[in-house]
Order: C-alpha cells, then sequence, then structure tokens
C-alpha cells in the first residue's frame, strides 16, 4: 500500500532553500498555478531527502485567511495523492528536487480542477528531470 501521507519532512521550509528556488529554479504556468522547480544532484548529506514542496496562496487574490487554507488545503491533498510517479522519477534519477506551487487566480476552484492541474505539473517536472 501506498503511504499518503505528507510528513514534515517533505515539506520545503529552509529561507535558504526557497530563496534559491525562485532564484534559480524553472518555472512554468498550468492553471490555476504558477509552479517552480529545481532539481540537484544528491550529495552526501542529502541521502534521505527526495522531494520537498511548497504551497502557497498569496493574499493578493484571496483576502480572508479561510479561502486561502481551504485553497492550500485542497492542493497539498491533490499533490499527496498523486506525487508517486514524480517520487519514483526522483529515486530512479538520483536527484533531489524542490518544487513550489503557487495559486495564481482569483477563483476559488473545486478539487477536480486542481487535481487535473497538479496532475499535469508533475508530469512536465517528471518529463523534464
Amino acid at each position: 500500500m501506498a503511504n499518503y501521507t505528507l510528513p514534515r519532512s517533505e515539506r520545503l521550509r529552509s529561507l535558504k532553500a526557497i530563496r534559491r528556488l525562485f532564484g534559480e529554479g524553472h518555472s512554468g504556468f498550468v492553471y490555476p498555478f504558477r509552479y517552480v522547480w529545481i532539481a540537484d544532484r544528491r550529495a552526501g548529506e542529502a541521502e534521505g531527502r527526495g522531494i520537498e514542496a511548497m504551497f502557497s496562496v498569496p493574499k493578493k487574490f484571496h483576502k480572508r485567511a479561510n479561502k486561502r487554507n481551504l485553497l492550500k488545503r485542497r492542493t497539498r491533498e491533490a499533490y499527496r495523492l498523486n506525487r508517486e510517479a514524480l517520487s519514483q522519477a526522483v529515486a530512479e534519477k538520483d536527484v533531489t528536487l524542490d518544487i513550489a506551487f503557487v495559486y495564481s487566480t482569483k477563483e476559488c476552484h473545486s478539487h477536480k480542477t486542481i487535481t487535473n492541474a497538479l496532475q499535469r505539473i508533475l508530469e512536465q517536472v517528471c518529463e523534464h528531470l
């Protein structure tokens, strides 16, 4: 059975790593998300690290915290259920991957729309690894 949890160790939270991601990373857009990712060859200290993800919904588009939290929750859920192919690709290529998902529209979309967008994003990142 697949492990569908998203532990803290798989969340991107280092300020240094986030700055590097947005400064040097590759980006793309799949409605309604802008995504940024960067892959590195595994070094000795990063042996346990595989994929670290970050989810963001800007206050510029959604002023109410409950809407931002709802969209982040839907995005995390879609990522958590669809990341298996990406984690296999990362393990095969022996790289570490940092990825950020930024919700970039004013509309509040359904779980189905968010899931389809996340699947397309993960496929595109897998192709470019």
